[in-house]
């Protein structure tokens, strides 16, 4: 595996029209400020953007540990969905009444 070094700072923007993927990507060594963003993105969760590790199947984090959020409000169920699939909004439900 390649050994990361620096920070470095990357941006994508692919599709069109309701079909987009916008992605910035901060990568960086253990320790780093990158680390830092990577922490403070979990924990700092504001009404309507939230955060979660990207995950390929239940309880199967993806290497590198990958943090997805979104860049525009959730105002509703079905954006919810959208976003983070029904299991997801299921358990937030369900975490939310317990």
């Amino acid at each position: 595996m390649a050994k990361i070094n620096k920070m470095m700072i990357g941006e994508s923007l692919v599709g069109e029209g309701n079909e987009i993927a916008h992605i910035d990507l901060i990568i960086g060594p253990r320790g780093s400020a990158a680390e830092s963003a990577f922490a403070n993105a979990l924990t700092n969760n504001k009404d309507g953007f939230s955060t979660l590790l990207a995950v390929v199947a239940p309880n199967l984090l993806v290497k590198p540990a990958t943090v997805l959020f979104n860049k525009v409000t959730i105002k509703g169920a079905k954006q919810a969905v959208q976003m983070f699939g029904f299991i997801h909004l299921c358990w937030c439900i369900y975490s939310l009444a317990s």
